[in-house]
């Protein structure tokens, strides 16, 4: 099984308020992306060089907004809000778009609860139908660890990835 960790740090530049990150083993999830999404975006970003490739690649999503996503317990075990649900794939948002707005360029997963046990899979960016399912997952966590986390997520004083990024206490 994986370890999780619920993040919450500040929104970035103009942006108001915290946001809900995610690790995984120790992993921010939008590294992971950034290694599912490599290879799918280099037909569309041949002009760039390898290094804005990387920091777009890392920057593609942000975390999403505490004010919108409500009930975070609801959320992250896979029942959200009307305004996050898509009932035709069963998927749930788990990162946004840098940009703020979390619907602008989500990463969406299918989360699977059972009384032991919550999984992520099937990870997927709605706006690339033709990416399919992006080699990323399944991952499984013990289901008490996994509340636990998300009752008490880390806090930060800065986004994860930027440089700087720490833990307060």
């Amino acid at each position: 099984m994986q370890r999780i960790e619920f993040l919450n740090y500040p929104a970035s530049g103009q942006l108001p308020g915290l946001l809900w990150g995610i690790r995984i083993d120790g992993t921010d999830l939008r590294t992971y992306t950034a290694d599912a999404t490599r290879d799918l975006w280099r037909q569309e970003r041949e002009e760039e060089s390898p290094a804005e490739n990387e920091l777009f690649l890392l920057h593609q999503h942000g975390g999403l907004a505490l004010r919108e996503v409500g009930d975070p317990v609801r959320h992250f075990l896979g029942d959200p809000a009307p305004e996050f649900a898509d009932p035709s794939t069963g998927t749930t948002p788990v990162l946004g778009c840098s940009c703020g707005i979390w619907g602008c360029w989500p990463l969406l997963t299918v989360i699977t609860t059972t009384p032991d046990t919550v999984t992520w899979s099937s990870f997927r960016q709605p706006f690339r139908k033709e990416w399919g399912e992006l080699p990323m997952g399944p991952y499984t966590f013990d289901r008490a660890a996994y509340e636990a986390a998300l009752a008490n997520p880390v806090r930060l004083t800065e986004d994860p990835l930027e440089p700087d990024g720490e833990t307060t206490p």
